[in-house]
């Protein structure tokens, strides 16, 4: 088997927003990186269209190992049910459920924002921040109709023998509480799924209100690859990423937030462009953690805008001196320890 380890970049584009093709850049789906080992693949985070991007790639459902949420904002997640249900008719191979692996409920409401005229409740008391198992849960209660029509008419198996779905548990240990100490310092990277081709390791990243938020570092016999989730620049991810041959890392235009949000309420704007401010990293911050970390490549991707000139995530390279990538969709990117090889998209 070829262990020769590399991502597909499904989508690279971030934010709760369809970008379209403009006059600067192509056409971007929403985030979604496959990390390929042999002929094992494993997701990271589900964005818009990354399902028919999965395809796109030439990737087999059969080869999925497990769906990684770095956290459960929906433009991290909008697909997921494609790949529930759509995956769900792979049922009938013979090998474990593919692991869904993501956040657990927060356990309270986040502050609200000091921005708010008037009284701001959750809209649905009952369940205001489900996890991952329990998202999984609704989204299968919210197809029954579907899921019972094939089971009972086609006789497929029940979709909880083909996708199984954890709440990642933060160690005691790190003292996070999502609203006092949403990312304490010093965390130390936690193991949160292993097999006989990956280690996959975790730590907590800056990404408020929501939490917890994490990071995730895949490694293999052949290389390592860290992805950073959503997150403001972050001692956490530095760890994690120490050494790494690649590091995925967010970026977003602050230049471009500025503008785009004249024609919301003056509350709504200041209180987006504060998110921005404490929950994001500019690209020059994202290649001081790079520089930070020693990761040996940087490829920039959750890109807001996503239809930026290149020039703007150019300024990764202000104070990172190895290869700045910034993939398109379908890009296939090594991270063996040997390469810094950047394939075409296929």
């Amino acid at each position: 088997m070829n262990l020769h380890p590399y991502v597909v970049t499904l989508g690279t584009a971030g934010g709760p927003r369809f970008w379209g093709a403009g006059n600067q850049t192509g056409h971007r789906c929403g985030i979604s990186t496959a990390v390929v080992v042999g002929d094992a693949v494993y997701l990271v985070d589900c964005g818009r269209a990354s399902a028919s991007q999965f395809a796109a790639a030439g990737l087999n459902p059969n080869q999925l190992r497990g769906i990684f949420l770095t956290h459960l904002h929906s433009d991290h997640t909008v697909d997921l049910p494609g790949f529930l249900l759509f995956g769900w008719m792979m049922a009938g191979r013979q090998t474990e459920p593919v692991a869904v692996i993501g956040p657990g409920d927060r356990g309270m409401l986040p502050p609200v924002n000091p921005n708010a005229l008037g009284t701001v409740s959750p809209q649905f008391p009952d369940a205001p921040t489900a996890g991952t198992a329990k998202m999984v849960e609704h989204l299968f209660r919210a197809y029954s109709t579907d899921i019972t029509d094939r089971m009972l008419d086609s006789l497929r198996p029940s979709p909880d023998t083909v996708f199984k779905a954890k709440d990642i548990k933060v160690p005691a240990e790190t003292g996070f509480h999502p609203n006092h100490n949403p990312t304490p310092e010093g965390v130390e990277p936690f193991v949160i799924f292993r097999d006989d081709l990956v280690t996959v390791t975790a730590t907590l990243v800056a990404h408020p209100p929501i939490a917890p938020a994490f990071a995730f570092r895949f490694d293999t016999a052949a290389g390592s690859v860290t992805i950073s989730g959503d997150t403001a620049p972050c001692a956490n991810l530095v760890r994690l990423a120490e050494g790494t041959d690649l590091l995925l890392h967010e970026a977003i235009d602050m230049e471009w937030a500025a503008a785009a949000y004249a024609d919301v309420s003056a509350a709504t704007r200041e209180a987006t462009l504060e998110h921005h401010r404490k929950s994001h990293t500019t690209p020059e911050q994202a290649g001081q953690i790079a520089a930070a970390a020693g990761a040996r490549r940087l490829a920039l991707h959750h890109l807001v805008p996503g239809n930026a000139a290149p020039e703007v995530w150019a300024q990764a390279g202000r104070h990172y001196d190895g290869p700045v990538l910034i993939p398109q969709d379908l890009d296939h990117l090594s991270f063996a320890a040997t390469t810094s090889t950047v394939s075409p998209r296929i």
